[in-house]
């Protein structure tokens, strides 16, 4: 989000302040979006595997690593950490 603001993709004209509440408008919305899928579609090295992948299936093998952790298939659990 911070990097949609940096690069000018989001602007202080595509919020709205009602009632000390603050939205985004909805041209803002999509833009949001947009780059969220942009960032879903990111190629990363996942850091168990070693092999590459998207943040969108990042989701799936971490869920499916928690799974075998919680019914204790495997001993331990690596999260997936960004930086």
């Amino acid at each position: 989000m911070i990097g949609l603001i940096n690069n000018g993709e989001i602007r202080p004209g595509d919020f709205i302040s009602r009632a000390g509440s603050v939205a985004l408008k909805p041209d803002g919305r999509k833009r949001v979006l947009e780059a969220y899928e942009r960032r879903l579609d990111t190629e990363v090295t996942h850091p168990v595997f070693g092999y590459s992948i998207s943040y969108r299936r990042v989701f799936e093998v971490q869920a499916r690593l928690l799974g075998r952790f919680l019914m204790g298939e495997i001993v331990g659990y690596a999260p997936f950490c960004t930086r």
